[in-house]
């Protein structure tokens, strides 16, 4: 199986990550996507965020209706920080068969270098990177990578200017969300009450 991992804190999840997704499953070819919230992401330490059981209830109601997404709580259940070497790690030895591509942002190509073992990332998995027509993303030399490495692959999408950084603070606001995120997951932070204090 071409399996797509895509990790995220989905914080909450909104349609630009489902477009992302979707972009890369139909160039990428993928049978199954992965949306793998983050328990506690490195690069975000200390940070206020939602509890993770709401952070994977509001990622499942995102993607109900898509027979191809699926959430996995591989990191959510694992303590200590959610590193994506570690991650992938795990899937290949619990899956041997399954090709691995690693979704990722084109913002997040350029942090690459600074994460763990970006070497192993791209032994283990393609890295796909979603990029918005008409952006410039330099990516890393080829000495980042090692001699395993995969080639990367670009995907060019829709220029969505959605952030969860920004929904949350528009929900702090008292503002709307209307139309950003799917109307189930703008429904359950009502219900909950989510993300009513300023980030």
């Amino acid at each position: 199986m071409r399996l797509g991992v895509y990790g995220g804190t989905f914080d909450p999840i909104h349609l630009g990550h489902l477009i992302l997704a979707e972009q890369c499953r139909e160039a990428c070819r993928l049978d199954r996507v992965w949306f793998v919230v983050a328990n506690e992401p490195p690069h975000k330490r200390g940070a206020k965020r939602s509890a993770v059981h709401h952070r994977i209830e509001m990622t499942r109601l995102a993607i109900a209706g898509n027979d191809a997404f699926e959430v996995s709580e591989i990191e959510a259940t694992r303590p200590g920080p959610s590193y994506s070497v570690d991650t992938l790690a795990q899937i290949r030895e619990e899956r041997p068969e399954d090709e691995l591509f690693f979704l990722i942002g084109g913002d997040s190509l350029v942090d690459l270098p600074t994460w763990r073992q970006p070497d192993q990332i791209a032994a283990t998995a393609t890295i796909v990177v979603a990029n918005r027509p008409g952006s410039d993303v330099e990516p890393p030399p080829a000495s980042l990578f090692g001699p395993d490495a995969r080639p990367l692959q670009f995907v060019s999408i829709p220029p969505i200017g959605i952030a969860s950084q920004g929904l949350r603070s528009r929900l702090a606001e008292g503002r709307s969300i209307r139309y950003q995120t799917p109307r189930a997951v703008e429904a359950y932070i009502e219900a909950h009450k989510l993300y009513r204090e300023a980030p």
